[in-house]
């Protein structure tokens, strides 16, 4: 287990930002440092690194929209056994065929989809190097990411934070519930909104972004679910309303 350097962090000036703070002190002291992006030792070494390890986070990162990671882990291990885990081969792979492999992953034909828009723009743009098309300003990459088809907010910000390592926080129905229950939003707020919230009143770390998300998906998954079970979840000392979360996406 990695040991947390955010623990000793003086607690910013804000009340919104102590209270983040807390809840992500509390989330990691009962679930331990989550050591994300949620893959395979071997990938997470060349994770943020160019490589197969950053094509893979941003494979991955499409294709777990709407389904669970382990699902995902099985359509990259068929893209991976047929040898297609690089831009050149994803790019020269048939849609179709693409499919056929992401199968597990679950809405495969749009996934292949989607893949194949993102796969498409790196080739005609960087041709097989995913570290150059990765290593730009984030304003820069995010505005060119989300002019692909399929490629939303919450995964390109995935992308960036997880495959780039670069500065951004990634925002998901986890996190608009959990900061809604607990007062630190309204339900008016949109991603961008949500995204402003959490930047403005953490401290800019890479390293705290990437484990603060991991923690609100946890937190998220085991209680603060669309019927809360508040009962030992390690926010439920905050103060917090167990009945708001219309979910948004």
């Amino acid at each position: 287990m990695k040991t947390c350097t955010f623990c000793c962090i003086l607690p910013p000036v804000s009340g919104t930002s102590q209270t983040l703070m807390q809840m992500y002190q509390a989330a990691l002291a009962r679930f331990g440092h989550r050591d994300w992006w949620p893959t395979s030792a071997e990938k997470n070494a060349t994770a943020g690194r160019g490589g197969d390890g950053a094509l893979e986070i941003c494979v991955g990162a499409i294709l777990t929209q709407n389904t669970n990671w382990t699902n995902v882990e099985r359509a990259i291990a068929n893209l991976k056994a047929d040898g297609c885990m690089s831009i050149s081969a994803l790019h020269a792979k048939p849609q179709a065929d693409l499919a056929a492999m992401i199968k597990p992953a679950g809405y495969f034909n749009v996934k292949a989809k989607r893949l194949k828009n993102f796969i498409t723009h790196v080739h005609e743009t960087f041709g097989d190097d995913i570290k150059a098309f990765l290593d730009r300003p984030v304003p820069a990459l995010r505005a060119e990411l989300l002019t692909i088809n399929g490629v939303g907010r919450e995964t390109t910000d995935s992308m960036i934070l997880y495959a780039a390592g670069r500065l951004t926080f990634v925002v998901d129905a986890y996190t608009y519930r959990i900061l809604l229950r607990h007062g630190l939003i309204d339900g008016d707020y949109d991603y961008e909104m949500i995204k402003e919230l959490l930047e403005s009143n953490l401290p800019d770390d890479i390293d705290l972004y990437n484990d603060f998300h991991a923690q609100f998906v946890a937190v998220g998954k085991h209680y603060c679910r669309p019927k809360a079970k508040c009962t030992e979840c390690p926010l439920e000392h905050l103060p917090h309303d167990s009945l708001a979360g219309i979910e948004k996406w």
